[in-house]
């Protein structure tokens, strides 16, 4: 069994490495261009290949899965945030967030497929409570992560005479780097608005994620891992 996770190095996407790993899956990663944290999940995780690549440029992509024999699990995990009021947001914002969260998992889904059509495979992307509520002052990271959702439903539809699944995470407040700028009060205050009172960890997102990978009778689903954030 061969999965491949993009966004491998940190976070959510370095616990999907993990446990995807550890239950026997060989486990290709991608990051873009942070080589620290590629040597610490390296030296973390040997028997994991993390390989660089831009998930928002074509070329790369195709040079990653031309070297894959074959591919079971595909998770879209890559994404970078963006906080701005909308009238500040400039195109080249849009374009670059937009590139990596959605033009970042539709490449890695058309390569994917590619390599899953002849015996079905499962597709997991990770949205976030963002893309189904919307947040104040991240209307591009939301937008993009919204066509993440729209995008799951639609490729679920297609893909499922071909045995291939496709899912949704939807993380809500998880405890990591993208997070970190949030302490002391205000970290308290969101916490508060969570019902279940904290923060959630990479590993509980990767469980759900796991579990998506797994589940031959599940498709077109956007599960929620996020507290009770969106009750």
């Amino acid at each position: 069994m061969r999965a491949l996770i993009t966004g491998g190095t940190r976070g959510i996407g370095f616990a999907c490495c993990r446990l995807f790993s550890d239950a026997g899956y060989a486990v290709t990663a991608l990051y873009s261009r942070d080589e620290g944290a590629a040597r610490a999940a390296r030296e973390s995780l040997p028997q994991v290949d993390f390989v660089r690549a831009d998930v928002a440029n074509e070329a790369d992509v195709a040079r990653v899965f031309t070297g894959i024999p074959s591919l079971d699990v595909l998770v879209n995990n890559a994404g970078i945030c963006y906080f701005a009021q909308v009238q500040d947001v400039t195109m080249s914002d849009w374009g670059r967030v937009m590139g990596v969260n959605t033009g970042g998992a539709f490449l890695a889904t058309k390569y994917a497929v590619k390599k899953m059509l002849a015996k079905g495979g499962a597709i997991v992307n990770v949205s976030s409570v963002w893309g189904i509520t919307g947040g104040s002052c991240e209307s591009v990271y939301s937008a993009s992560k919204g066509a993440v959702i729209a995008f799951t439903k639609a490729t679920a539809k297609e893909l499922a005479p071909a045995g291939i699944t496709v899912n949704c995470v939807a993380p809500g407040v998880i405890d990591t780097a993208m997070n970190a700028h949030l302490q002391g009060e205000d970290r308290r205050a969101l916490e508060a608005e969570i019902p279940l009172g904290r923060y959630g960890l990479p590993e509980e997102v990767a469980q759900a994620v796991f579990f998506l990978a797994r589940a031959k009778y599940v498709t077109g689903q956007i599960l929620g891992v996020d507290g009770g954030f969106c009750v």
